[in-house]
């Protein structure tokens, strides 16, 4: 009995062990001699690749908010991409998600570009905890990389905002260059740059971080002003500086500022995911921003949303310059739906306009051919897109605009033959087609170009 109990305790000890979570690394308090820890109040943080400095706070705003998994779907798929059961497991559990911004010695990249702060956030206690890491010297890197290393193994989903064409392949980089630290490996990876351009860029032009919390996030309540904030073209030459023996008081300012950027990415993470997945939100929202929303959920697949949004849109109040888009989108997206009816309502309030109005002519003269079924109507509004195409092409002096009308002009002129073929003589309906001997133009576009 003693060998068989031998045998099951060996075999029992080839399992592989049950992973440990990691805790953070001890801080020790700095030196006397060093001021920079003390300025920033940051402990030293020590593993076998050496030493740096971690600042650690935690904020009681922006409070935890839970996504949604609509939200999280929308944010995270690209068009024709579904989830895999890793990436959705990991999106479902906010404890596995890291917000991340970095400082760097550079605003282009490259590979001789080093990020000297790297700031993380993530949801704890109700609140956000956020580390700093900051490197006192170049020497410094390779210890700071495997403490990031070591948070991105027990949070991979990664929040950014322009972390996919910037901080991640600048990091990437840095830890392909150690060739001794591995690339860690994301579960998935939230650049919130995107939905945010796709929402507000409509309205606010720049969609910089700081403009976002200036006119879409409630910064006064989360409990941060920006008014002494550092600029961030300058923060590359405040790190040179101090290297070269200069002044460190500005670092203190790049680490504040850095701290802003990821309180304001972990609030602008939850506006989003609020106004992706609560249908009431949307009533409170202005009439770009829904615009915008529907753009952003018609590119992702989510047609009934992106329709109820554009129309919602519109009932408020869309500025002039975009109600004839937002028109013409509606009705594009009325017609994928069956609705054909009512894409035709909206292409004949469009007509009228100088931009689409070619295009909702070529709409209606489809939709009375193959839907409604009135060669007739269909006919008038075929030469209705045709004189309007030729006056703004006798009008303009775009060389190009000849050349894309031409074939334009041959899809209406082969609409009109085919009409006029299917047209019965003894109805009279294929008198509007003759065309006059002196102008070689039909009596619809001569009406049109004399109006």
């Amino acid at each position: 009995m003693a060998a068989i109990a031998d045998k099951f305790s060996r075999l029992s000890a080839l399992k592989p062990a049950r992973p440990v979570a990691a805790r953070p690394t001890a801080l020790r308090a700095p030196d006397e001699e060093d001021s920079l820890a003390r300025l920033l109040g940051a402990g030293v943080a020590k593993n076998h690749f050496g030493e740096h400095l971690s600042v650690r706070n935690w904020f009681s705003t922006p409070e935890y908010l839970e996504a949604s998994s609509a939200s999280l779907d929308l944010l995270s798929r690209s068009r024709d991409e579904s989830l895999s059961r890793r990436t959705r497991a990991a999106l479902t559990d906010p404890e596995k998600w890291l917000f991340l911004d970095t400082e760097t010695t550079g605003l282009s990249g490259g590979t001789g570009t080093y990020a000297f702060l790297v700031g993380l956030a993530w949801w704890d206690a109700g609140g956000l905890q956020v580390e700093q890491f900051f490197m006192r010297d170049f020497s410094e890197e390779h210890s700071l990389l495997h403490e990031l290393c070591g948070r991105l193994a027990e949070r991979p989903v990664l929040v950014t905002f322009n972390g996919k064409s910037f901080d991640w392949p600048l990091l990437e980089s840095r830890f392909t260059m150690t060739r001794s630290i591995a690339v860690p490996k994301l579960a998935a990876h939230l650049d919130l740059l995107h939905p945010a351009r796709a929402l507000w860029k409509l309205r606010l032009g720049s969609v910089r971080l700081v403009e976002l919390e200036r006119h879409v996030l409630d910064v006064p309540r989360l409990g941060w002003r920006r008014d002494d904030d550092v600029s961030s073209a300058l923060i590359p030459q405040f790190y040179f500086d101090y290297l070269r023996g200069g002044p460190m008081e500005p670092l203190a300012g790049v680490v504040r500022h850095n701290q802003m950027d990821l309180r304001g990415l972990a609030a602008l993470f939850g506006k989003i995911n609020t106004l992706l997945s609560e249908p009431g939100a949307a009533a409170e929202t202005q009439s770009l921003d829904l615009f915008g929303l529907s753009r952003f959920l018609q590119r992702r697949g989510e047609t009934d949303r992106a329709h109820l949004a554009c129309s919602q849109a519109l009932e408020i109040g869309l500025p002039a310059e975009f109600r004839p888009k937002a028109r013409r989108e509606l009705a594009l997206m009325a017609k994928r739906r069956g609705e054909h009816e009512r894409a035709a309502e909206i292409w004949q309030e469009i007509v009228a306009d100088p931009q689409d109005g070619i295009y909702a002519c070529e709409q209606l003269a489809i939709h009375f051919e193959r839907h409604a079924r009135n060669l007739s109507r269909a006919a008038e509004f075929a030469h209705l897109g045709l004189a309007k195409l030729r006056c703004q092409r006798s009008a303009s002096r775009d060389p190009f605009l000849a050349a894309r009308s031409t074939w334009l002009e041959q899809k209406f002129l082969h609409r009109i033959a085919r009409l006029q073929h299917q047209m019965p003589i003894s109805d009279g309906l294929a008198r509007p087609l003759a065309l006059s001997r002196s102008t070689g133009e039909t009596e619809a576009e001569s009406r049109y170009r004399h109006r």
